[in-house]
């Protein structure tokens, strides 16, 4: 029987990725490219660029799209929430008092 200690507690096994086709010389030839082909101007770069990520899990996931569509937020899922605890603590007061005076 194992019983729980404070001086043997065991550390988690950390995650180490160690990448198979890199080849950091061709990505920095690469991005050198890149550097001179935007100074010489025949790639153009939009400076104000910004990836559309906002919303995209939420188009991913069935239950998640149907929250959004029915417009339900974070804040009145926990005003519901508050509602419901309200209402068991009157219910459960009124059964106490029916039953105990």
């Amino acid at each position: 029987m194992a019983f729980f200690s404070f001086y043997n507690v065991r550390k988690p096994r950390k995650f180490h990725h160690h990448p198979i086709y890199w080849d950091p010389r061709k990505e920095e030839l690469e991005e050198r490219t890149r550097k001179i082909r935007r100074e010489m101007g025949l790639e153009k770069v939009d400076e104000n660029y910004k990836p559309q990520i906002k919303g995209t899990f939420v188009e991913g996931t069935t239950h998640l799209k149907r929250r959004l569509d029915k417009g339900e937020t974070p804040r009145s899922r926990s005003y519901r929430n508050v509602k419901l605890a309200v209402a068991l603590a009157v219910l459960l007061v009124i059964l106490w008092y029916l039953l105990f005076k």
